[in-house]
């Protein structure tokens, strides 16, 4: 299965920070169930997803952090097997460290 890359530039400049992480969580497309993923790293505004479901820049999705509810976001690009969405409301700062300390410790070094 090969994917255009429809990353974008690498020298768009980004509202928020990134963290790398490793967690695993819920996500769903549109109307569909949920199934598991990863997200590799995040921001206060968005997060990179690892999966093999087929998504599309300007689809809306749905990603379930552990211990919270469902949180909507959208695609904003795909590249193979990952994605980066954007939350439709950014992260509280409190909540994005307690998600951030609950990853996986050797995803941050």
């Amino acid at each position: 299965m090969n994917a255009v890359s429809e990353m974008p530039d690498q020298h768009t400049s980004r509202l928020h920070n990134r963290q790398t992480v490793l967690i695993g969580v819920r996500f769903r497309r549109k109307g569909e169930s949920w199934f598991k993923s990863r997200i590799t790293d995040m921001s206060l505004g968005g997060f990179r997803l690892l999966s093999f479901v087929k998504l599309g820049i300007g689809m809306d999705v749905w990603v379930m952090f552990p211990g919270f509810e469902g949180r909507k976001a959208t695609v904003v690009w795909v590249a193979n097997h990952e994605a980066g969405c954007e939350f439709e409301t950014p992260l509280h700062p409190a909540i994005f460290d307690h998600i951030v300390r609950m990853s996986d410790p050797r995803a941050r070094g």
